[in-house]
């Protein structure tokens, strides 16, 4: 049995009250808090540490450069990656696709191709393919979606042909909680020859990912997602990729070698390191990863199920609620409509209750578009969650109700 308690006084944000009443924060989707074991690891590093990485002989700069390539080792053997050279440092999931889509897509997808995306697509893997295809002449399809928010796999398939040559999937939608096949999904893409891009911001604190066994090409994530900080994430890429790939961006570390007439880049993973890097981010991400191996995700796992299943069964007996999102297969998400109450109207409300929900269209307009909602309101759940912030929520609910009845 996982002791809440006991989690939940690791995350101080969490002792506060809000307009008086306690906090229950419930929009874990957009971001996670933060144990003090993260804060600390950023305070040390400023506090102690404080020095560029990789450039100076210096005591300071040597544990500093320990640390940062101490936290890319626990993101190795973390997501399982061959090596850590295939563990890039980005600003978070929406860089790392951009990353891709520039230099991978830019150096391989011409006129004529074909990239595939989901219906169910955060605005970070529609915007940058639409951006690529608009500019080399490419087409960018889009497999669509049912009624429960499940992708539709036999209509995946059909569009997959011999032009398609990158698939790009979310794991775990944001907007439903909706967990798709991506075993299957990698597999049938790759039988077209098509490389396979998953975007894991959603499901990397809640699932075990191994990028070997997945046998994925690209897995990108965010910290700030999995109780780190924000402003950094991680790409993952198959080395024979990466190396093949021209650089993202040019600066500093992302170099062997300058001349003006001409530059020799570093080895991987530095070539696509340009600049200083977000050292304490790096050092908190670590933390961050070693604090979710601690608990272990078969923990993590079956607490977060009994809270959806909790909260999805107040969601199924509430008069005038309707659930945005029923795959069978979805974790930590409810999103929903309320009739006659606009879902900014009801963040507003159960905020003056201590309850942070989010509400909007959570960057998936077309997601939105698909069930004819201007926008949800969105419930996530996390590990330091309870029951009572579930009850609370739905007494707050009632409230906003009444209020517009």
């Amino acid at each position: 049995m996982m002791d809440i308690a006991k989690i939940r006084a690791d995350f101080p944000i969490l002792s506060q009250q809000i307009y008086g009443k306690e906090l229950a924060y419930l929009d874990n989707a957009a971001t996670t808090q933060k144990p003090q074991c993260v804060i600390d690891a950023i305070s040390h590093y400023y506090a102690f540490d404080n020095a560029n990485v990789h450039r100076g002989v210096h005591a300071l700069s040597e544990r500093a450069t320990a640390e940062y390539e101490g936290a890319r080792k626990i993101i190795a053997g973390f997501f399982n990656a061959r090596s850590e050279r295939e563990v890039i440092f980005t600003r978070g999931t929406t860089e790392a696709i951009n990353l891709i889509a520039s230099s991978w897509g830019g150096a391989n997808i011409r006129s004529g191709d074909e990239v595939l995306i989901t219906h169910m697509e955060h605005h970070s893997n529609i915007v940058p393919w639409q951006m690529l295809c608009e500019h080399v002449g490419a087409t960018l399809k889009v497999a669509p979606i049912n009624d429960a928010g499940e992708l539709i796999m036999h209509e995946f398939e059909a569009l997959l042909s011999e032009r398609t040559k990158l698939v790009g999937v979310v794991h775990m939608s944001n907007a439903l909680g909706t967990i798709n096949p991506i075993e299957a999904i990698i597999e049938k893409s790759h039988a077209v020859g098509a490389k396979v891009l998953i975007d894991g911001a959603q499901a990397a604190a809640h699932l075990a990912v191994d990028v070997q066994a997945l046998d994925c090409d690209f897995y990108v994530t965010s910290a700030h997602k999995m109780y780190g900080p924000t402003g950094i994430g991680v790409l993952i890429g198959k080395e024979d990729i990466l190396e093949s790939m021209p650089p993202y961006q040019g600066g500093g570390d992302m170099i062997r070698m300058v001349t003006f007439e001409k530059t020799e880049y570093n080895d991987l993973p530095y070539k696509f390191e340009a600049g200083t890097p977000h050292i304490s981010g790096a050092n908190g991400f670590g933390k961050a990863i070693e604090y979710i191996q601690n608990i272990g995700f078969e923990a993590i796992s079956t607490r977060e199920k009994e809270l959806l299943a909790y909260a999805t069964s107040k969601a199924e007996a509430f008069d005038g609620l309707r659930q945005i999102g029923t795959a069978r297969e979805k974790a930590c998400v409810l999103s929903f409509v309320l009739d006659s109450v606009h879902p900014h109207d009801l963040g507003t409300i159960v905020d003056r209750d201590g309850i942070a929900i989010r509400a909007g269209h959570h960057c998936a307009m077309p997601v939105m578009q698909f069930f004819k909602v201007p926008a949800t309101a969105r419930a996530s759940f996390s590990i330091y969650n309870t029951e009572a912030e579930v009850d609370a929520l739905f007494v707050a609910l009632k409230k906003a109700q009444d209020i517009f009845a």
